[in-house]
């Protein structure tokens, strides 16, 4: 196997990785989310209804990325990872380094976004 392909499998067991844990803490309705939903305006109560449905949807894109790497599911995880760790810092009191700490949140599925051949000239295409 080359490195390129090597470099692939990596960044597709991170990417899995990350959003299945993220995943299930989703499913779980976890309470230190709460603070980063009502800094967007989003009540408690809505907060914790729509957990699960966004746990199904990282758990779906842990299991896709395994399976199938796409550009379009890709360049979604690198917008929601990059959106997820940059909430910290402002809503508190984390500090910035928790953002910093989650650049691989993004990075990986940017990386793999770009390895796949970065952004399509065609529609379908963000589906390969």
């Amino acid at each position: 196997m080359d490195n390129v392909r090597i470099a692939q499998w990596v960044l597709r067991i991170a990417i899995a990785g990350e959003f299945i844990g993220h995943g299930v803490f989703a499913l779980q309705q976890k309470n230190g989310w709460l603070k980063y939903f009502e800094a967007v305006g989003i009540a408690p109560d809505t907060a914790m209804t729509l957990m699960p449905f966004i746990g199904a949807m990282d758990l779906t894109l842990a299991f896709l990325v395994l399976v199938r790497p796409m550009r379009a599911p890709l360049a979604w995880m690198a917008i929601w990872g990059l959106w997820t760790a940059m909430i910290r810092w402002p809503v508190g009191p984390d500090p910035v380094w928790d953002f910093v700490e989650r650049w691989a949140n993004w990075g990986a599925p940017l990386a793999l976004f770009f390895l796949l051949g970065g952004v399509p000239k065609q529609w379908k295409e963000w589906w390969k």
